[in-house]
């Protein structure tokens, strides 16, 4: 385990070879991270894609002055802004958030009710000058995130894609494996908005503190905490319940408002210029894999839940000459099936490539041994079972794809 590490998820995840850390607060992802959080940011997209989302790709430079025209580049209104120099002179930032360039750019593109709705999303890096980088990947100072951008020509319009949002990133963490532990949370909107909403994961570890229902399934997050705010919520504050969490998205209602601050408008059917309703809507992409690192872990290592999971099965060969040939006609059978495999033929001790599968934590191990080959199959076993048993080779494919 690094020593330089005190949360779970970052011991685990470099112990495994998924990240490395190249300083406090960035971590480099490893092939085995890579496949992981591909397999998140799928996810995601499938469920923007089914809110009418399209994908595009902002730069991560930003001009200076389009922040100041609506104050977020005064480091007193945002203090984790990093910022550099052009040879030229110029200043500019690099991006911490894009509601300022995406309202920018579609004035190039909105000029008319008929242009309205959009909805635009991307997956981007995002930096921000965290004063203390902590808690593995939960908290850094370049990560990835998924955000997405409503723009409506009404109140109305804006709210019903606004709930639309809520229940895909509820799809999206029920397929994840985590909506159950995962609270819809009101919260305060920091340097975006006045409030906001997040949605909170329960974890020991983490970094805010929330006041949760879990009957109802819905939270408050305790920098807003008040017997006001419960009441309007129609909570009853008594009945809260104080648990740690840890933030695994957030969507912000901006209103009007940088609409009217950068000049977008458009024309109503009367002809009349109105400005448009514009909704900002983040899933930190590596921080929910940190999450789900640490949430299902155990004292053996990581265990994926099977959507996310890098590799669906790990096959082992142990030593025996027929074991390995039977090992690598069974790899090329899976990988030709469209199982996802990934193979150790190190011809290690049992004991340490069952504790290096552990540690991988995919989701089933498959052992080609001797002995398993004598009693007429692979050894099978699920990360969370302890025993394992051995199946026909015959049937292994169609047991994998059950």
């Amino acid at each position: 385990m690094p020593a330089d590490e005190q949360s779970r998820n970052a011991k685990l995840l470099i112990k495994a070879g998924y990240i490395h850390k190249e300083m406090a607060g960035v971590y480099v992802l490893l092939p085995l991270g890579l496949r992981v959080i591909e397999k998140i940011k799928q996810i995601v997209r499938e469920e923007m894609n089914a809110i009418d989302g399209q994908e595009l790709q902002m730069s991560s430079l930003q001009r200076k002055e389009l922040w100041q025209k609506t104050d977020r580049w005064d480091d007193k209104e945002v203090d984790i802004w990093f910022k550099s120099k052009l040879r030229n002179g110029s200043e500019v930032g690099l991006a911490w958030s894009h509601e300022e360039p995406i309202v920018d750019m579609l004035k190039n593109f909105i000029s008319s009710y008929r242009d309205l709705p959009v909805y635009v999303y991307q997956f981007q890096t995002k930096l921000r000058n965290e004063i203390r980088a902590k808690s593995g990947i939960l908290r850094t100072r370049e990560f990835i995130m998924k955000d997405m951008y409503s723009l409506s020509r009404t109140a109305d319009e804006h709210e019903a894609f606004y709930q639309r949002a809520i229940e895909a990133y509820h799809k999206v963490f029920k397929r994840i494996g985590i909506d159950d532990k995962t609270f819809f949370t009101f919260a305060s909107g920091g340097a975006f908005t006045q409030f906001s909403h997040e949605f909170q994961t329960l974890l020991a570890s983490g970094e805010d503190t929330v006041y949760l229902d879990e009957i109802k399934k819905r939270a408050i997050n305790a920098e807003v905490m008040s017997d006001e705010v419960a009441s309007s919520l129609s909570l009853d504050k008594a009945k809260l319940e104080k648990v740690t969490v840890a933030e695994v998205g957030n969507i912000f209602n901006f209103g009007t408002t940088k609409a009217e601050q950068l000049g977008l408008q458009f024309s109503d059917k009367a002809g009349q210029k109105q400005p448009v309703f514009l909704g900002s809507y983040g899933i930190g992409i590596t921080r929910l894999m940190g999450v789900v690192a640490e949430l299902f872990a155990d004292d053996k290592g990581l265990v994926w839940p099977e959507a996310v999971a890098p590799y669906q099965v790990h096959l082992i060969a142990l030593s025996g000459s027929q074991a390995k040939k039977s090992a690598e006609a069974l790899y090329d059978q899976l990988t030709t099936a469209g199982v996802e495999v990934i193979y150790d033929d190190r011809g290690d001790s049992a004991g340490k490539m069952f504790a290096d599968a552990d540690l991988l934590g995919a989701p089933i191990r498959l052992v080609v041994s001797e002995k398993s080959l004598a009693a007429g199959g692979y050894e099978i076993k699920h990360r969370k079972q302890e025993t394992a048993k051995i199946v026909p080779v015959d049937s292994i494919v169609d047991i994998l794809r059950r």
